[in-house]
């Protein structure tokens, strides 16, 4: 075989190898999909039926007025929105004092911050249970929101990687024309690092909505429940009627599905160039 040949079957078969994960990374979502669309008669028929006919489009509907859905959706939305914001506040704060200011014992706190990435979340749950506990602030969205307004070392990290990668000639120039540090962050750093800050709010969003284990630890009430909390109350109710599960569960995942498809181009250049310069 020529050279010419023998890279075009390897770009063939490196092809055929992604289609091939791409199909058993899409399978789960496809069985999910094909089984809210059944009625309840066909969830268990062999061999199965994956694409039904007519499919039965009020499931979601069904699904979503059994419990109060609505208002899962918006804990979790107002959950999500303050944790982002917290987020890109304290997390590009911090890493804009790593990355641009030069300070004593800067690399030694650094190395410290990114320590605690080694320490499981299972560790500090119950003293923190205790502190918001004490706090009164049990069965509120607080415990939820607050810590995220006070950084976060792979937020931070992700950060300050991308705002390394910016020429420091920009800052010399703005302190010459007089800006001060908080004026070069605001007007220089943040506007340059649209990709990162994109790159952070696609991460925030994922895991705050996915969230089940914090609001399950906080939060006792039903009328307080996220939407992770709704949709595991609803499958311990509705557990054989599996048409409707996966039909709420579709819905839940949706809004994931649109912001990763907005964002995804940020979100790539983000993960990216945040690796250019250490």
């Amino acid at each position: 075989m020529t050279r010419a040949a023998q890279r075009q079957l390897g770009h063939t078969a490196l092809h055929l190898a992604l289609l091939g994960g791409l199909a058993a990374v899409l399978m789960p979502m496809a069985f999910a999909l094909s089984t809210s669309l059944k009625p309840y008669g066909d969830l268990f028929v062999y061999p199965p039926v994956w694409v039904p006919i007519p499919p039965k489009w009020d499931n979601c509907v069904e699904a979503l007025t059994f419990v109060p859905f609505h208002l899962y959706f918006f804990n979790t939305s107002l959950i999500t929105g303050l944790d982002i914001t917290g987020k890109l506040l304290s997390c590009s704060l911090v890493a804009f004092a790593f990355a641009r200011l030069r300070w004593w014992g800067r690399d030694t706190l650094f190395i410290v911050m990114v320590a605690t990435l080694m320490l499981p979340p299972q560790v500090t749950l119950i003293p923190q249970f205790v502190i918001w506990k004490e706090l009164g602030w049990i069965d509120t969205f607080v415990p939820l929101i607050l810590p995220n307004f006070f950084g976060g070392p792979f937020m931070t990290f992700l950060l300050r990687q991308f705002f390394m990668s910016i020429p420091r000639e920009l800052d010399d120039a703005a302190r010459i024309d007089g800006c001060s540090s908080f004026g070069i962050f605001w007007r220089i750093i943040l506007p340059l690092s649209r990709p990162a800050l994109m790159a952070v709010t696609v991460f925030v969003f994922n895991t705050t909505w996915n969230e089940f284990l914090a609001p399950l630890i906080y939060l006792h009430s039903k009328t307080n429940f996220t939407i992770a909390l709704g949709l595991r109350a609803f499958q311990s109710e509705h557990g054989p009627e599996w048409h409707l599960v996966m039909a709420a569960a579709l819905v839940v995942m949706l809004p994931i599905l649109v912001v990763f498809f907005f964002g995804q181009r940020y979100f790539i250049q983000g993960i990216v160039f945040t690796g250019v310069k250490g």
